[in-house]
């Protein structure tokens, strides 16, 4: 009986000792692959040590790893030992604002759409609407029809209503599911009273038509989920461009939101 309660005793205390384990970014990996529950992690990461290395990079790996996103806030919340916040649940989760890296702060009331840094502050870059002229016709884009390749978009102003100077930080916020790599960055020229640009739908270029003349790669830092940081560096040059969100399709081109956010570029 004696050598029982010993055993017993023991594995009380080495479960306890487990259970005070410092957990860090691999732990939660592991705990993630067993298949314990979101709520059992979060608890986890709030009530037991843990150092959690929450840089940009580790956060892209985590959630490529199928960490979801309330446990990814609560290692951030948690950080390298700091306060336990609350387990949000589904509904709180989906409402709040994603959380961010050390190095980055997001627009309060953030939405779907595009910002830009003015003054150390993330203003909305405003958008405007888009009219597509195929076959020497201007379609507004809502009833527009099918268009393999090249098509010519339309705005009617001459200049967008949003002013920056060079260089200057641009913020993604995109819809549940869509990557940066689903936007287009496309110069716009002006037109007398207008401006006008040339893309692709359905990802279909005739070599002969220059569907990706307006077209500007660019690249993108993800912050948050959801959230890419752009820079749009000196070497863009003054003019217009815009940023066409997802949408155009090989099948209907009225999948689209026909939106572009533009911004006016000055020296």
């Amino acid at each position: 009986m004696r050598t029982l309660r010993l055993i017993l005793a023991l594995c009380a205390v080495t479960l306890f000792a487990a259970a005070q384990e410092t957990l860090n970014n691999d732990s939660v990996v592991k705990m993630v692959k067993a298949g314990l529950g979101e709520n059992i992690i979060v608890s986890m990461i709030q009530n037991q040590p843990g150092k959690y290395s929450v840089t940009p990079d580790d956060m892209v790996k985590l959630k490529q790893q199928n960490v979801s996103d309330n446990i990814l806030a609560a290692m951030m919340a948690k950080g390298s030992g700091g306060g336990t916040p609350p387990v949000p649940g589904p509904a709180a989760a989906a409402a709040s604002t994603p959380p961010v890296s050390a190095d980055i702060d997001l627009p309060p009331n953030i939405d779907v759409g595009i910002y830009y840094r003015k003054s150390g502050k993330w203003e909305e870059m405003l958008p405007e609407i888009v009219n597509w002229k195929t076959g020497g016709v201007i379609k507004h884009f809502a009833t527009a029809g099918v268009v393999k390749g090249d098509i010519n978009g339309h705005i009617q102003s001459s200049h967008s209503r949003t002013v920056v100077a060079l260089p200057v930080d641009v913020l993604i916020y995109a819809t549940e599911g869509t990557a940066f790599t689903e936007y287009q960055l496309v110069r716009l020229h002006e037109s007398g009273d207008s401006r006008e640009f040339r893309t692709m739908t359905g990802g279909v270029v005739h070599a002969s038509g220059g569907a990706g003349r307006d077209m500007i790669p660019f690249d993108a830092k993800k912050v948050a989920p959801r959230t890419y940081l752009v820079n749009l560096p000196t070497t863009l040059g003054p003019g217009d461009y815009g940023f066409l969100p997802p949408g155009i399709s090989g099948s209907s081109a009225a999948a689209s939101t026909g939106k572009i956010y533009t911004v006016h570029i000055i020296e």
